[in-house]
């Protein structure tokens, strides 16, 4: 299978005018987080728009794909190529391997690029579970490597150390070491792309992993979350109440305020081993 190697998020320069109390404007070099549009294609059928930063975009394809329901093995694909007629870079095309079909009516987008969705509730989770199955996993993980990771994930985060203006998503083992990380203007582009590595380069299922964000957890981000059937999956800030929910009836822990030495766990605390102190 043929796909583009990975390359490092994008950052563009800027002008800018600094003030501070107490002292004169100052024009200064500063650095932004890219975005730019992305259009993804199967079999050279538009599928998608999403905004995101540039690179890593044949994981962000791959990962979109699987986080749908349209493919499930790393033999479902023969290759992610740029659109050869578009110089901008911003068309990758997905070529699915002879005798893989998809149902582009499926195809929902049943996690939604915005905060208003067209499925709500219960209606919504029946339905991604009907593509993603409840996890059965006996996975367990120490609450001493929870707290650990936050601090692994803002050491791994290059480009937000440059711009301030990127979210990430990694995906850790259970003993705490990192397997992969990336960062997008989109947390939703970010866990795409960590599942998308995962599936190009053969280690999923990440079901002996635990997924961070360094946002908030939402319903997108849990389902995505279970597509690739990880079974814990946590973040810095607050979860919303549908991801907790989903979570609830997905059998995945979701930990949230995940900071300092404490966390919230919102749901299945039976996956966390909290150590005696």
């Amino acid at each position: 299978m043929t796909f583009m190697p990975p390359k490092a998020a994008t950052v563009g320069p800027a002008r800018v005018l600094r003030w501070e109390a107490g002292a004169r404007a100052r024009r200064l070099r500063d650095e932004l987080a890219a975005e730019e549009p992305l259009e993804i294609r199967v079999d050279t059928r538009p599928v998608v728009v999403t905004m995101r930063t540039p690179g890593h975009d044949a994981e962000l394809a791959a990962g979109f794909l699987v986080t749908e329901g349209l493919i499930q093995r790393r033999g479902d694909v023969r290759k992610i190529v740029p659109y050869e007629r578009n110089d901008s870079g911003n068309v990758m095309e997905v070529f699915l391997a002879p005798g893989v079909s998809v149902d582009f009516a499926r195809l929902t987008r049943h996690v939604f690029a915005s905060s208003s969705c067209g499925l709500c509730g219960k209606a919504s989770i029946d339905a991604v579970h009907q593509h993603f199955p409840k996890l059965k996993s006996r996975l367990k993980v120490r609450a001493s490597v929870l707290l650990r990771l936050p601090e692994r994930l803002r050491r791994a985060q290059a480009a937000f150390e440059r711009t301030g203006g990127l979210h990430a998503a990694a995906v850790f083992d259970a003993r705490g070491r990192l397997v992969v990380l990336r960062e997008d203007v989109g947390r939703h582009n970010a866990v795409d792309k960590v599942i998308g590595d995962g599936f190009l380069r053969g280690r999923l299922p990440f079901d002996r992993h635990v997924l961070l964000v360094s946002g908030r957890a939402s319903f997108e981000i849990v389902q995505k979350a279970l597509a690739a059937r990880i079974a814990v999956v946590a973040a810095v800030s607050a979860p919303s109440s549908l991801a907790v929910e989903f979570a609830k009836r997905s059998g995945q822990a979701l930990v949230g305020f995940l900071r300092g030495d404490r966390m919230n766990v919102y749901a299945h605390p039976e996956r966390v081993v909290f150590d005696a102190r």
